[in-house]
């Protein structure tokens, strides 16, 4: 690319030029129209290309002018064209930049956390401007917020309860499995937003995350857990302490199980194991007192019985051992003495 060396050939050149681009033509970028801008979206669009591929002839067709207008109107080059749309937050390639934003923000948040993910950085890994995050997202927080929305795990909730299930135990599995997978999966932006959240509850950033996705959250599994206390499935309780109790323990295991190697926790279950075992947990922490939440017998599933379990009979007076000294077995009964397991506990 030859680059201009005529007199104050670079003194309009816009902040994002002095600090980090080298091309002196993209200070001409906020010359070109914004329709013409618009024009090249709309042949990319039609065309199906990304916007560097389409020809200048069907650019100037969705203007409603000639090529000659169009290179005249530009300068005599498209660069300044590919100027103006990265300023628009398209990049000339096709990726957006507010896409590329959010997947570097949540590469950073990952290995970094949120609290040293700045601004400068996620532009340095985007390959955009500081200025574009500020026009796209208008604060940092709300770009963590953006983060959130497309990283967390609340679609996969909702499938999950979206799905039609007539069996409470089958339902909470199959949530606690799928939220299991959904914070397993890299970039991990929703453990490390969690680790914020109990080290900062208040900040900022927490706040903007809360206030974008709360409802969300409520009218995904606040009106799921509304509908099976009504079914008489749940126990009535405040559906945010419901709603606490349900995610809670499997979020917090989640975000501690790294932890857990071959040499700290020999005996940690699998991640199915475990996602059974807070699903009995659950269950039986919120059935109504008539149903009583069992381990199945070969493969430790709780499932829903209205019958309470009996107590274990008390050993009657013809079931205790002989008194005397020999507590062997009897020749004339065949009995040996009971074992002390046995035995009722408090003796």
């Amino acid at each position: 690319m030859t680059i201009s060396t005529r007199s104050g050939g670079t003194s309009g050149a816009s902040p994002q030029h002095r600090v980090g681009q080298a091309d002196p033509v993209t200070a001409t970028a906020s010359e070109v129209p914004a329709e013409l801008v618009q024009a090249a979206l709309r042949a990319a669009d039609q065309l199906g290309r990304q916007v560097a591929n389409v020809p200048l002839t069907a650019i100037a067709t969705a203007a409603g002018i000639s090529r000659s207008t169009l290179l005249r109107r530009l300068g005599g080059s498209r660069t300044a064209l590919d100027g103006a749309i990265r300023a628009a937050g398209v990049d000339p390639g096709g990726q957006p930049v507010k896409a590329r934003a959010l997947a570097a923000a949540a590469d950073l948040i990952s290995e970094i956390g949120v609290g040293t993910t700045t601004l400068d950085a996620i532009a340095a890994r985007a390959g955009c401007s500081v200025d574009s995050l500020f026009a796209i997202f208008g604060t940092r927080d709300e770009l963590l917020a953006a983060v959130f929305e497309r990283y967390s795990p609340i679609a996969d909730i909702g499938d999950a309860l979206g799905t039609d299930h007539t069996d409470l135990s089958d339902t909470v599995r199959d949530v606690y499995r799928r939220l299991a997978q959904a914070l397993s999966r890299q970039p991990r932006v929703t453990p490390a937003l969690l680790a914020e959240v109990l080290a900062r509850p208040t900040s900022p950033a927490v706040r903007s995350i809360v206030r974008s996705n709360a409802p969300t959250l409520f009218a995904v599994i606040g009106d799921w857990l509304a509908t099976e206390i009504q079914a008489g499935r749940i126990r009535d309780l405040p559906i945010p302490l419901l709603m606490h109790q349900f995610a809670a323990p499997i979020m917090i295991h989640m975000l501690l199980r790294p932890l857990a190697t071959d040499r700290t926790m020999t005996d940690l279950p699998d991640l199915d194991r475990t996602c059974e075992i807070f699903a009995e947990a659950f269950l039986g922490a919120v059935a109504p007192e008539a149903i009583a939440v069992q381990p199945h017998r070969r493969t430790g599933r709780g499932e829903p019985s209205h019958a309470s379990p009996e107590p274990p009979a008390r050993p009657s007076a013809s079931d205790e051992p002989e008194a005397g000294p020999d507590r062997r077995d009897d020749a004339t009964t065949g009995r040996p003495p009971p074992p002390r397991s046995a035995q009722w506990p408090h003796l």
